[in-house]
């Protein structure tokens, strides 16, 4: 099968034999706001054609491209669920190219106020690595738009979303906070940490953020070291804020795992990095589940 994480920036495209190995892959900045409407089926033949020549079962695509800017809109499911009711709710499209191609559903649930929540394409990551988590586990998706999931019975049952990626990159590059900075990479340990132990202080987030200007303004953080300040700043509030119990589970591109494994220790939550790619092997599994495969 063709197994597709297709999201809001960028496009990711695997081929994956009948026991759920990776045998080739490919990536493209085609995420789904770059696609003009009506174009998803072009742009998936452009990506993928050149793997029809193989033998393929069905293409089973997961993330943004199941949103309402997606190719199709795929209702999300309630929380809780599980693989096979995943497996049930995906949709599928029409494609010129002789494949069968469906797309999974997201996910929502309600805090305890009452306030919707969604997912699409995390819960595929977790069900790809849901042998390696154990049926019951907290696990932390860090990124743009950060998720921690609670999985019980090897269930998702509910999820909450923190935008501390999206929230970094507009404090740094549109508000007077990037001003006196020189890089906005995210790679001095040191600032990092003070950012995530700063972020334990009293007087609020909002306090807190200022600081990174005001710290170098007064020559007590080189420019160099601003944006990693201001990234602990942000991953700290959103731990603290999340309180997720231990152990953590850390699923994700291998820069912000590393980060996040260490601002967890500095918070003092117990946490592990989750290995490989799971999100080809969760659409494996769906696809496999769905009956869709020959």
């Amino acid at each position: 099968m063709i197994a597709v994480d297709w999201g809001t920036s960028s496009f990711r495209a695997y081929r994956v034999d009948t026991d759920g190995r990776i045998i080739d892959r490919r990536s493209a900045a085609r995420g789904i706001l770059s696609v003009a409407p009506g174009e998803f089926a072009a742009v998936l033949s452009e990506e993928i054609g050149a793997w029809l020549d193989h033998e393929t079962s069905a293409v089973f695509m997961s993330g943004m491209i199941g949103s309402r800017q997606g190719w199709k809109e795929v209702p999300y499911l309630p929380c809780p669920v599980d693989l096979d009711t995943i497996a049930r709710a995906c949709a599928e499209v029409d494609w010129d190219r002789g494949r069968r191609v469906f797309i999974a559903p997201g996910l929502s649930c309600r805090d305890a106020q009452g306030v919707p929540d969604v997912m699409r394409g995390e819960e595929t990551q977790i069900i790809g690595a849901i042998d390696e988590l154990g049926p019951d586990a907290v696990v932390c998706l860090p990124g743009t738009h950060s998720k921690y999931v609670r999985v019980r019975d090897r269930r998702i049952v509910d999820f909450t979303t923190h935008m501390t990626g999206e929230a970094f990159g507009v404090l740094w590059r549109h508000s007077i906070l990037g001003r006196l900075g020189d890089t906005e990479a995210v790679d001095d340990d040191t600032a990092f940490d003070a950012g995530v132990d700063r972020s334990a202080d009293g007087q609020g987030l909002l306090h807190h953020l200022f600081g990174v200007r005001s710290r170098g303004l007064f020559g007590e953080m080189p420019a160099s070291s601003l944006a990693s300040y201001l990234s602990g700043i942000l991953i700290g509030h959103e731990i603290r804020a999340a309180a997720p119990p231990a152990p953590v589970a850390v699923i994700g591109e291998a820069v912000l795992v590393r980060l996040y494994c260490r601002a967890f220790a500095r918070c003092g939550i117990p946490s592990r990095p989750v290995a490989g790619e799971p999100a080809p092997r969760g659409l494996w599994a769906i696809a496999r589940a769905s009956g869709a495969l020959t």
